[in-house]
This record gives C-alpha cells, structure tokens and sequence, in this order.
C-alpha cells in the first residue's frame, strides 16, 4: 500500500518458491520475534526497561525489512512500547492473527503462478512481514514489500475497544480475512510499477491499477468498501474526479482514512474503474495487462494518454481549462493586520496578528508550515483562530527586535467553506531594532 491505505501479502515463514520460479524470499521472523519482546515485556512495569527489551529482542533482531519499515514510518522502540501500554487489549487480540499468515502460502503460491503467467515480465521481490505501531498496512521500499501485520491480519474479531482511532476501528470491522488474498496481490503489483505520480489522476491509477489487476489475477470481483461505495454513487464521485483530477490536492482522494466526509480513498475506485474501461476496450487483453502495470507515472503525457485511450470519460477533457476553474475557487490570503507583507519595521512588542482571505473558511481546518528557514523563523506562539466571519485568523507572536521572519499557508492546511484548498501564500517581515541602549 501507498501512504496509510492497508493492504498485505501474507504468506509463510522463511522460504524460496523456486518451484514456480519466483525466486523472491519471504520472511515472517520479526514476528516471532515481537511477540517474544513482547511476552517480556509483560514481566515489568518500567517503561525504561521496556524499551529496552524491545530494542534488544525485536529491533536489533530485526531483518532488513523491518529497519526498511522503520525509517519509512518513522517508527522507534518508545512507539511500541508506548503503543502496548495504551492498548493492551489491541494488542492482545492480535496475536493469533499475526502468526497465522503463514496458513495462506499454498494459496498465494498459486496466485503468483497466475499473475506471472498473465504478466511474464514480472519480477520476484523480497517480502517481510514485521509488526508495526498502527501507522501501516503495508508498503514497497526498492525490492522489498513491507507488511505491517498489526493492521493487515486484524478483523471484526480484534478488539478496538482501547484504540484512539476510528478510522482503524471501521477498517478493521469490514476487513475479512478471505481477502487476504487479494490485498496481497494489490501490493505484489505495486512492485511492479514504474515511476511515482504527480498529480490525482496519476496517483489514483497507480492504486487503482493494482486493483483491477488484483481482480483479474484472482479472477473474482474485489469488495473493499471504497468499491462497493463508488459503484452505487459512480456518477456523481465522476464529476467531482473529472473537477480535480489534474490538481495535487489528495485531500479528498487518497490516503484520507482519518478525514474523508463521503468515503475514504475513492481515488482508488476511480483509478479502477479507468483501467477497467482501458482494459475492455483493448483487443489484446495481455498487452492490455502489460501497458497497465508499466505505465510510467512521472510521465505526465503517458498518464493523460492513458486516460484518454480508456475512453472513461466521453467528453474531450481539457487539462488547461479545468485547472483554471480549480484555481479560481481556491481562497487566497489577501490581507494581514496590522502590518503588511514584507514589512521591516513591524513592532517587535506586537502580540497578535491577523491573515485575513478572500472569503469563509473551514473554521476547524488550520495549522501553519515553516519555511524553507526552518522553525527559528516562525514568529507563531499560540493560536486563536477564525474570527466570526470565518475570514479573520488571528494568532499570537513572540517577536524579538530586529529579527526576519517567515512561515506558510498552505491548502494543506486552510480550506475554504467549500473544501477548497487556499494557495499557498509565503509570510514574511522583518521587526525593527530597539535603537541604542542608553548607557
């Protein structure tokens, strides 16, 4: 999976399928050696020590995959440990799940079989499955795939009672274990890929992509919720893609798990169903495959293309004039008070300041980035937030005399009413010195 959504290749402990002629190796050994760490742990209650066992008996035994796993996710051993401690009954459910990936091997053998009787030019890839701290399903990092089997085993029998995540809790209460399978297929096909998208549309055929093929492959209609969802509202979920579709704006796409209003990851449905629509159009159902897994996503051109030989969308679609509607909905910063942008002689002993924009906002969607500087620039120490008319924002400052400063709105983080993203606007001054010291 890319970016948070959770899908997995389980199979068994250590082996080489030389049978079949996929030479990859697949290693479960981090998670035998988790739940060792982890039934040492239960014997004490100092956190410290804690820590310590987990880093001596899990990650320092750790295969390259899970050190791969660990700096893709930024995981540590204080994470787990604090993770264990907050939600022991989790934790305690999972178990039989994660050490029972090993039963599908026979199963996933002869998926692999297939795909590559499908796909001749596919490659093997080394697999390691690693138990993480709620933050992965899953990932690909250069010949690798990377599974975080806390999340992708768990189901409508693991216990969420103690988790601090809806998103997760939902998930898990719709995931079965029968589409292990198919999970794992999705993630064998992002192996596959070529180049990193740069746009919706590029991204959502990257996901959507091993979706189709997934399907094909195991030769049964996938059920995620993201594709049962879009196909009884496929129009209307159309017309907003066709909207933004060549924008960066993900928000309303992808990996949305914790903030989707409708349904998370609808860009993945989107991206299936344009490979569907290119795939039974062709005459040639393997080359069909073929141009599927390698279109190259840093070609813009090869994307467009690709959508445009898909036949998805019956009406010319024109790339300019859609990003110009978009822009032209996008809120923009068009004031700050008391000062100006660029201003160098704002008053150091200034408390508030207010970025004021072109119309109302999302009055719980906001936080700021740093500049290019870095964070010793940022003047911003506390938030007060929109005013009544949802276009005032006010925070506080500590300023110094004679000091620049600098910070950023982004969409990413301000939303007009609409959902809009607001342009990214870069805020700088500079205060003026104190003057001489009298002596």
């Amino acid at each position: 999976m890319r970016h948070g959504l959770i899908h997995c290749l389980v199979l068994c402990a250590t082996l080489f399928l030389s049978r079949s002629s996929l030479a990859q190796q697949v290693v479960t050994s981090d998670i035998d050696n988790f739940w060792i760490a982890y039934d040492r742990i239960q014997s004490t209650s100092d956190s410290l020590e804690q820590i310590r066992l987990i880093r001596t008996l899990y990650i320092d035994k750790g295969t390259p995959g899970l050190r791969a796993f660990m700096e893709a996710r930024n995981y540590t051993a204080a994470g787990w440990v604090a993770s264990i401690r907050s939600s022991p009954a989790f934790w305690k459910s999972i178990r039989r799940n994660t050490l029972s990936v090993k039963t599908k091997a026979n199963e996933i053998e002869q998926i692999l079989k297939k795909f590559k009787e499908l796909y001749p030019r596919m490659k093997p890839v080394d697999m390691y499955f690693t138990i993480g701290v709620l933050r992965s399903g899953g990932t690909v990092s250069k010949n690798m795939v990377l599974v975080g089997a806390e999340i992708a085993t768990a189901d409508s029998t693991t216990d969420v009672s103690d988790l601090n995540n809806s998103w997760l809790t939902g998930v898990f209460k719709a995931q079965k274990q029968e589409n292990l399978v198919y999970l794992n297929t999705h993630e064998y096909v992002h192996a596959q890929q070529r180049g990193e998208p740069v746009n919706v549309l590029g991204a959502s055929i990257h996901e959507g992509a091993c979706d189709f093929i997934a399907e094909i492959v195991m030769g049964k209609p996938i059920t995620t919720n993201y594709i049962n969802y879009g196909k009884k509202h496929e129009a209307g979920i159309k017309e907003k893609f066709r909207e933004q579709m060549f924008t960066t704006d993900y928000v309303n796409w992808l990996y949305n798990g914790g903030r989707a209003t409708e349904m998370a990851d609808l860009g993945y449905f989107m991206g299936y169903v344009v490979c569907k629509s290119f795939y039974e159009k062709a005459d040639n159902k393997k080359k069909a495959i073929r141009q599927i897994i390698e279109l190259n996503y840093s070609d813009t051109a090869a994307v467009e293309n690709f959508l445009k030989s898909s036949g998805y969308f019956k009406e010319p679609v024109n790339k300019m004039e859609l990003l110009t509607a978009w822009e032209s909905k996008q809120p923009a910063v068009v004031q700050l008070a008391p000062f100006h942008n660029g201003d160098t002689l704002v008053d150091p002993s200034l408390k508030e300041m207010q970025i004021i924009f072109s119309g109302p906002m999302l009055p719980k969607r906001y936080s700021f980035e740093n500049s290019e500087r870095g964070s010793s620039f940022s003047p911003i120490s506390g938030i007060i937030g929109f005013g009544e008319d949802h276009k005032t924002f006010t925070i506080q400052l500590k300023l110094e005399p004679g000091k620049e400063y600098e910070f950023v709105v982004t969409g990413n983080n301000f939303r007009s009413s609409e959902g809009y993203p607001a342009k990214k606007h870069i805020i700088k001054f500079k205060t003026k010195d104190s003057g001489p010291q009298p002596r």
